[in-house]
């Protein structure tokens, strides 16, 4: 069985900081988001307000899901569970490849989740991930998009929900 290794939130060694616009059911929400791999499974995630005031802190892997600390208003089931789903998504490192496709522009790889399926599309000029789409047998249900120069960090990553009304931007903060 292939493995695709994503390139994206990889590296321990730095500290992805990125500017977060949050549309949920047509209210908003900007701040910093920060993820930060702690070990060879773990990221730490960290969602402040423009003034460093802490929203969320989660520590998230393949298996283990912690939640440090989050602000009352955000600490709902759903929102905790949904946001563990996006940030699991966003931040595995390999994905196991079931199927492989191919067009004229695109490398397409199909990677079993649970009951679920990750299609990852890889662009064949610069080999870059481009798009994760998260979806049942039938219906998407999450698109991750990925706008990246080098392949190593993303500068601009979108994740649009298809059934409930939620996006979430993130614009690479350059230091």
């Amino acid at each position: 069985m292939t493995t695709f290794v994503a390139p994206y939130f990889s590296n321990p060694e730095i500290d992805y900081v990125y500017k977060a616009n949050i549309t949920v059911y047509g209210n908003e929400l900007t701040g910093i988001f920060i993820a930060k791999k702690i070990n060879d499974t773990t990221h730490r995630v960290v969602f402040t307000t423009e003034f460093g005031n802490k929203l969320l802190d989660f520590e998230i892997s393949e298996t283990d899901f912690k939640v440090n600390s989050i602000v009352e208003e955000l600490d709902k089931k759903i929102l905790v569970n949904t946001l563990k789903t996006d940030f699991r998504l966003l931040l595995r490192n390999q994905f196991l490849i079931n199927e492989q496709f191919e067009n004229a522009t695109d490398k397409v790889y199909k990677s079993k989740d649970g009951n679920r399926f990750n299609t990852l599309f890889v662009s064949k000029a610069g080999e870059k991930l481009y798009k994760i789409v998260h979806s049942s047998k039938t219906k998407e249900k999450i698109n991750i998009n990925f706008v990246s120069e080098n392949n190593i960090f993303a500068e601009k990553i979108v994740i649009q929900h298809q059934n409930i009304k939620l996006r979430i931007e993130l614009n690479y903060f350059k230091q």
